[in-house]
């Protein structure tokens, strides 16, 4: 009878053994990072914490409820499942992206969903490798968009420019369009209704968001989406010192390539897949 007491006792050590290994497995298999480092908390923590602005159809959207939904939420859900650990979604603005990236202490491990690939970003945080070409366009309505046919007939005094504060629609309208009136609205997803309403004329928007707001909206166009004024690519944003937390991030990137889960979410939310 002691024997078999003792078996049974063995036995169920080595099984909780057996799950402590695997749990320690799963972690470490999937972040190969060091003892101390960036992906070390996130996985000790259980959790991602990813900034997004939340303002940003299809990319990054915050409902009423506080749920976030689009194509950078679920390439964040991609990066927590390579972890082995949850997600929670925080909320960050343009003009506050750079500040809120860089704060003490941490608000976020990362920042997702519209985020443009530059080399100012680079010069002073961390960006992963691409995962969306994108470059900038105009929304407009329906009725003009024959008007617009190049930058030239966008930078007219009599043509009213809607952009969101603080980021790089505004940053290009500035730079670019030196005639054309220029007009900051605080919240960018309200700006293609305030143009279909005539507020003003057009906005400067992205490839990505454009397509969207003209299939949701029948009074609405975006004329040269097929000649953006800019070509780049958007990706995830981190501080540096997180180059442990930036190889998974790229490495889930490249599976997400390989194993044709990026194209599928292309599709999913109307993109052009350029990968």
């Amino acid at each position: 009878m002691q024997k078999k007491r003792t078996l049974r006792t063995l036995a169920a050590i080595l099984a909780l053994c057996s799950i402590a290994v695997l749990a320690a497995c799963r972690a470490g298999a999937a972040t190969d990072a060091p003892q101390g480092g960036k992906v070390d908390e996130v996985v000790r923590r259980g959790t991602l914490i990813i900034g997004t602005t939340g303002d940003y159809r299809p990319l990054s959207f915050r409902e009423s409820d506080g749920t976030y939904w689009g194509f950078g939420i679920e390439v964040a859900k991609e990066i927590a499942k390579e972890l082995g650990v949850g997600t929670a979604f925080v909320h960050t603005s343009w003009p506050t992206l750079t500040a809120d990236v860089l704060a003490e202490p941490q608000t976020f491990d990362l920042a997702i969903g519209g985020i443009t690939i530059t080399d100012a970003r680079r010069e002073t945080m961390l960006m992963s490798e691409g995962y969306l070409a994108n470059g900038k366009t105009i929304l407009c309505r329906a009725a003009e968009s024959d008007r617009y046919k190049s930058l030239s007939d966008i930078d007219k005094p009599e043509v009213l420019v809607m952009v969101n504060p603080g980021g790089l629609n505004e940053k290009f309208a500035r730079e670019n369009l030196k005639q054309a009136t220029i007009k900051v609205h605080p919240k960018n997803e309200e700006i293609p209704t305030l143009i279909a309403e005539g507020e003003a004329d057009l906005m400067i928007t992205e490839i990505t968001e454009a397509p969207y707001y003209v299939e949701a909206d029948a009074r609405l166009a975006a004329p040269l989406l097929s000649e953006p004024f800019t070509h780049g690519e958007i990706g995830v944003l981190m501080r540096k010192g997180q180059d442990d937390l930036l190889q998974i991030v790229n490495l889930t990137i490249k599976k997400m390539k390989s194993n044709g889960t990026l194209r599928r979410l292309h599709e999913k939310y109307g993109l052009v897949y350029a990968y």
